[in-house]
């Protein structure tokens, strides 16, 4: 039973089925209704005691001061089937263990070495673009970083079929739409299409990965600086490595956050920059006169902040790790509500970072609110695409750099038409993506 100090606003809902309607309807356009009754909502999921928490203040609490008395909520827990115990995906000793074996990868000066093939796979990509093509630009962009993050990773010799790797990460983004799996008891041992094609699409990137993993055990050891390699070679105090399973699992993860991730961060800046022409013409100005024609490099990253102020408001509208879900193991309180344990927490920034509150105009794309420091104004957690606390993503530099390289290299020599002139459909999966991709003109400039 719910257990609270204070009355806790409801989210609307109906008789024995609670908000499931509205939440399988409109994942977003719910939790964003919901927020209106409060800063922390009772969301009515049947089955569970679920809250949506909104205050900055309050998702600090549970991220940072709380993160103890909490684990990775039941959503995410069944994420176990695709990305086994990786880092999102652990908890407790054994997670600071793997965080630990996996951090030099991510140092500075590591992530920095990865800046060049950031930018050779784009090229390649641009030289490949003809005026006046039409292409989903979503598919495109997911073709490109799955290429980066699998060069970054497993080296620049590696071959990995894109289009059927691709295809099985969105049959498995698909899975986890999905609302049924986790009211119908028994839901993914039905002999249903979705469920067949679902363990067809984890087997195939399993095959892949395990064939890669196995083929770098049996080379002899050389001076490769991918991650892979860095995965590899690292042990932990007591001399222990991560074997084959633990491999395979940081793999899968790595992929997920820096391949599906970026492809959809990139897919949105381009959407938002098609569909404001003014904001489209600035950050070509400003790559002309940061880059005058030539690819940029790591070092240019300092002088790419209009790029960067692109990414980062696309990652406001639209937050590629839409929500955060949290699951309550030791009771605790906050401002006079008590959340009981088994309590489910979403912290969702798809609902914060359009906060009028924190953002002026919250609705539009604006990305020159940030080129006056809103970023240090901003109360901690009003913008958190990346989490935060120590379960804030491992990945944060690599991403960020990726997405401005990329997208500075595309945009200084093209721009992108939208041809629909519709909204785009939204798929609240694990990542935030347009459901039916992103249809665009490329335009010469």
């Amino acid at each position: 039973m719910l257990s609270t100090l204070r009355t806790v606003p409801r989210a609307p809902s109906l008789p024995l089925v609670g908000s499931l309607p509205y939440l399988a309807h409109d994942t977003l356009g719910f939790l964003r209704n919901a927020a209106k009754r409060g800063t922390i909502v009772d969301l009515r999921i049947p089955t569970t005691t679920t809250f949506l928490l909104t205050e900055p203040a309050d998702i600090q609490h549970v991220l940072v001061t709380m993160n103890r008395s909490l684990r990775k909520d039941l959503y995410t827990r069944d994420l176990r089937r695709v990305l086994g115990t990786g880092l999102l995906t652990s908890e407790g000793d054994f997670w600071r263990r793997q965080r630990r074996l996996a951090q030099p990868a991510f140092h500075g000066d590591r992530v920095a070495s990865y800046a060049a093939s950031m930018v050779e796979a784009t090229a390649r990509l641009a030289a490949e673009l003809r005026d006046g093509e039409v292409l989903d630009m979503h598919a495109v962009l997911m073709r490109l970083t799955l290429d980066i993050v699998v060069r970054t990773l497993f080296g620049s010799n590696v071959e990995l079929d894109g289009p059927s790797s691709g295809a099985a990460l969105a049959t498995i983004m698909d899975r986890y739409e999905s609302i049924w799996p986790y009211i119908v008891p028994g839901y993914d041992r039905l002999p249903l299409p979705r469920q067949r094609r679902f363990r067809e699409a984890l087997a195939l990137i399993d095959g892949v990965i395990g064939g890669i993993i196995e083929a770098r055990r049996r080379s002899p050891r050389d001076e490769r600086q991918d991650l892979l390699s860095m995965l590899l070679a690292a042990q932990d105090d007591d001399g222990t490595r991560m074997s084959d399973a633990q491999l395979r699992d940081e793999v899968v993860t790595l992929i997920l956050a820096g391949h599906e991730t970026t492809a959809n961060a990139l897919t949105w800046s381009l959407m938002l920059l098609a569909q404001d022409p003014q904001c489209e013409r600035a950050l070509a100005s400003a790559l002309a006169s940061a880059l005058d024609g030539r690819a940029p490099s790591f070092a240019d990253l300092p002088h790419l902040s209009a790029v960067d102020d692109v990414v980062t408001e696309a990652m406001r509208l639209y937050p590629p790790a839409w929500t955060i879900g949290r699951e309550v193991v030791e009771p605790f309180e906050i401002r006079g509500t008590r959340f009981p344990r088994g309590a489910q927490l979403w912290l969702a920034q798809c609902v914060t970072h359009r906060d009028p509150r924190f953002f002026d105009q919250p609705d539009l794309f604006r990305p020159d609110r940030w080129s006056d420091g809103l970023a240090k104004r901003l109360p901690k957690f009003a913008y958190f695409p990346f989490g935060g606390g120590q379960r804030a993503c491992i990945g944060t530099s690599f991403a960020t750099m990726e997405a401005t390289l990329v997208l500075a290299t595309l945009c200084q020599h093209f721009r992108f038409e939208l041809l629909d002139a519709k909204p785009v459909e939204l798929q609240a999966s694990i990542t935030l993506r347009p459901r039916h991709g992103l249809r665009m003109r490329v335009r010469a400039r």
